[in-house]
């Protein structure tokens, strides 16, 4: 097969792209230094386009790989016919090869080959013929109480088994009836009986039936859930009159009695074999849909999250809040050493309480604490009430999304960094770390277990790790990393590198000190050019011999960087500092063989903002002050929130009350909105307004829809539930109410008309 033709057709790029990027693939060029530092050869073509590439390749690859398997099959069973072997060849899709594959596919006893091997396949193509022979008289000729043919009634049934399996196995017939039942078939969910208590979280699929084909892949995994749970039963309806008249025009032939008995071999065919046979398949291709779907949110919602902005090198106590057991505390400096640690209480009466608040002013002074990571667990809003009454000057208190710090805590990873701590210190320590550098501490933990993901334990694993693991590399390699401060799990990330270099660097680095330049990578045990080349660019090296070092300018490019600071006479360093000598770079004038514009504006970027973060700065928040339980809020409220995940049905806001809340896809804003991710971002903070609060089945309905009122927006006071002014936006909506604009266009077309 011709990949690239194949795969450029599909993809609507030109072969020659696609033959470059399965090169670099194949010499071990990776995505992220693909897009990066090949823009030319490739055509500019991005990390989703090299992924798309990389993926089908693999797939037609496993087609022909499974293609070969078959047809190696078929000549030792002494089947392959040149006819055979072109379908073989000509099949497109793994669907449609195991189509072709089926009759001839080995298998366990049936009644056809068990009418087979009575010796009624003659009878079954004289049947099939349909030529007005006289069946029953013809049936005599088989009858053999040897063979186990009694009569001629068995010996005609027989052979209609051997027809409906042919029937059943018709590559024609598959293909139609698999289309049919994707295009009109139905899921029709209920509960089992007595289990409807049991079953409350199922509630909305108790009686439920949609289309196969617009049916959205959350609710197709909570009805496989709730059917893998044994809560409901799940079923796929297809009404018998939408395929029955494919399987009559292709077999039957007449109203004789031939064609009586066709019938009845076909009919039986549908309902024993083929329906069944289709039902697993649809359920496999739903399932396979709705995985794809689930693990592209999945990925997107760890991607947004990985990139929430820093809040920098500070210093910082982490507190992991508990009531009975206490509050777990520790103090950690810029680089997110553990500097002190112990246990607070102060939510088992005031005597403890007291002592916790002088705890806390003790530690802050003493290592000089500029910002408080709160974790958002249980007992987190009460514990985040005790420290923002204690009235720190200069010290930010922010809470922290702990999902899966106590994964981190009792991993193999935790217990090498803090040998001589317990799981509570190793999970306070994270919270305070995620507030720092939410990415450098979340590649330490799975992310399966980093609390954006809805249906990630129901979906292909693998399917589900590769994604994610490209999620990670993406991330980590777009921001950078600082070779002489980075753990080695984030350095296993890294463009080139992997678990293994990223330990021999770690092991180098402690040995020979900080590196001083890139080009000192290479001595690193087993670190070969192959590697350099791949990793360089996306390690960064602070106050390095080179100060191209510090920025993502690969260090292929440096000549090129020197020559242009050669002709304008001054040094690389006047170029990183002096805009003006930027301004008079002639980029054109750099054009070369395997440079071109995409790169020297990359270069040119650089130069201005080194190593410069892509992620956005750090903003300070709080949730409403006395909203901390689900019996706290009231509907119409108004209140604060952060984006957790993102599904295709709308966003979870945490509103601080230990239960996120749903903003359906139809409430978040004022207009039309097709996918969420348009309107909101992980670790967004946006204002929320309560609609509807069901407390049995813990869910909280919100809004972001903004109540106008004239030029004011109505707010509701979370005390009161009183309506308040909000001062009114001078800025234009950028997604105006279609009335309104309407209403704009028309004032706008009787002014030009008749003058203001």
């Amino acid at each position: 097969m011709n990949y690239e033709i194949r795969i450029s057709n599909e993809l609507a790029l030109s072969a020659r792209q696609v033959s470059t990027v399965i090169s670099l693939l194949e010499e071990g060029a990776t995505i992220p230094f693909i897009s990066r530092y090949r823009k030319e050869i490739t055509g500019s073509l991005d990390e989703v386009q090299l992924t798309e590439i990389r993926d089908r390749l693999q797939q037609l690859r496993e087609l022909d790989k499974r293609r070969e398997a078959i047809l190696k099959s078929l000549e030792e069973q002494g089947k392959l016919t040149p006819d055979l072997e072109q379908q073989v060849n000509e099949a497109e899709t793994m669907a449609s090869l195991e189509d072709v594959y089926l009759p001839y596919k080995p298998k366990r006893k049936t009644r056809a080959s068990v009418a087979r091997e009575k010796g009624l396949e003659p009878l079954a193509q004289l049947i099939l013929a349909q030529d007005g022979t006289d069946i029953k008289e013809a049936s005599q000729r088989f009858v053999d109480k040897d063979k186990g043919v009694a009569d001629g009634e068995e010996a005609i049934a027989g052979a209609r088994d051997i027809i409906a399996e042919t029937i059943a196995e018709d590559a024609f017939i598959r293909a139609q009836a698999r289309q049919v039942f994707i295009e009109k078939g139905h899921f029709v969910s209920r509960v089992v009986p007595g289990k409807e208590e049991a079953a409350i979280k199922y509630k909305d699929y108790y009686e439920w039936s949609e289309p196969l084909k617009t049916a959205p892949s959350h609710r197709v995994l909570a009805m496989r859930r709730g059917e893998k749970e044994e809560m409901l039963y799940l079923d796929i309806d297809v009404p018998e009159s939408e395929v029955l008249p494919i399987l009559d025009n292709a077999y039957v032939k007449g109203s004789g009695e031939a064609s009586t008995q066709v019938r009845l071999a076909m009919l039986d065919g549908y309902k024993r074999l083929l329906k069944p046979s289709m039902e697993t398949e649809v359920r496999m291709f739903t399932r396979q849909r709705a995985d794809e779907e689930a693990i592209r949110v999945f990925a997107e919602n760890a991607r947004q999250l990985l990139l929430a902005a820093p809040m920098g090198q500070r210093r910082v106590m982490a507190i992991d809040p508990g009531f009975r057991t206490g509050c777990k505390t520790v103090c950690l400096d810029e680089q997110g050493s553990l500097l002190e640690n112990t246990t607070i209480y102060p939510h088992t009466g005031a005597a403890k309480a007291d002592e916790a608040a002088k705890t806390v002013r003790l530690l802050v002074d003493k290592h000089r604490i500029q910002a408080i990571a709160i974790g958002n667990g249980t007992a987190g809003r009460e514990t985040e009430d005790f420290v923002r009454k204690l009235t720190l000057t200069g010290v930010i208190i922010v809470m922290v999304n702990e999902s899966g710090a106590s994964i981190y805590s009792a991993s193999n990873v935790a217990r090498e960094e803090f040998p001589n701590q317990d799981v509570t210190v190793r999970g306070a320590v994270s919270i305070g770390r995620r507030l720092m550098d939410p990415l450098a501490e979340l590649v330490k933990i799975d992310p399966k277990s980093i609390g954006v993901g809805q249906y990630q334990h129901d979906v292909d694993q693998t399917k589900l790790q590769t994604a994610l693991d490209d999620t990670v590399v993406s991330c980590v390699n777009a921001v950078g990393v600082e070779l002489n401060t980075a753990s080695k799990q984030i350095l296993s990330y890294v463009s080139g590198l992997g678990p293994s270099l990223a330990q021999q660097i770690v092991n180098y680095r402690n040995t020979h000190g900080a590196f001083r330049n890139r080009e000192s990578l290479k001595r690193v045990p087993r670190l070969g050019e192959k590697a350099f080349e791949q990793a360089a660019g996306f390690l960064r090296i602070r106050n390095a011999d080179n100060p191209l070092d510090a920025s993502a300018v690969h260090p292929e490019r440096y000549p090129l960087v020197e020559q242009m600071a050669a002709d304008l006479g001054c040094g690389v360093v006047d170029l990183l500092r002096d805009e003006k000598l930027r301004k008079q770079i002639d980029l054109k004038r750099y054009i070369s063989g395997d440079v071109g514009i995409p790169t020297l504006r990359d270069i040119l970027a650089e130069l201005a903002k080194p190593g410069r973060d892509p992620r956005e700065q750090f903003e300070q928040f709080s949730f409403t002050e006395g909203v901390n339980t689900l019996s706290d809020l009231r509907i119409g409220m108004r209140l604060p929130g952060i984006v957790t995940n993102i599904t295709n049905f709308g966003a979870f806001v945490d509103i601080g009350v230990h239960q996120d809340g749903l903003v359906h896809l139809s409430q978040l804003a004022n207009r039309f909105v097709k996918n969420p991710n348009e309107v909101v971002k992980v670790q967004q903070k946006v204002m929320v307004t309560v609609t509807d609060i069901d407390e049995k089945r813990n869910r909280i309905s919100l809004s972001m829809k903004n109540e106008a009122s004239g030029d004011k927006r109505v707010e509701r006071s979370p005390a009161t539930s009183a309506p308040k002014a909000e001062k009114s936006n001078d800025r234009k909506q950028k997604h105006p109410v279609r009335g309104e604009s309407d209403m704009a266009s028309k004032l706008a077309a009787l002014k030009n008309k008749f003058g203001s």
